[in-house]
C-alpha cells in the first residue's frame, strides 16, 4: 500500500486522473478529511474538498507505473 498527496485543480485534471486510475486493476482511494471515495469515481471525487490537497491511497505494492503517471498531480 502506498500513499501520496495530490492536488486536482481543474476538471481536465480530474478527467485525466480518473482515466489513469481506471486502467489499473487494483483499488485506489482518495481521502479528504474524514471522507474516503473510490478514485475511479468522478462523482465521488467531486464530493471532496478539492480546494486542499487530497490523499491518494493505492492498495497494491506493484503500482510503480501508476505512481509515475500521477506524479504530475503530487503536492510537494
Amino acid at each position: 500500500m502506498k500513499t501520496l498527496k495530490i492536488k486536482l485543480s481543474t476538471i481536465e485534471d480530474i478527467r485525466t486522473f480518473v482515466n489513469l486510475v481506471t486502467a489499473c486493476d487494483f483499488e485506489v482511494d482518495l481521502a479528504s478529511g474524514r471522507y474516503i471515495v473510490d478514485a475511479k469515481s468522478i462523482m465521488g471525487i467531486f464530493s471532496l474538498d478539492l480546494m486542499n490537497p487530497i490523499q491518494m491511497t493505492v492498495h497494491s505494492d506493484d503500482c510503480d507505473a501508476l505512481m509515475e503517471k500521477v506524479a504530475r498531480f503530487e503536492v510537494k
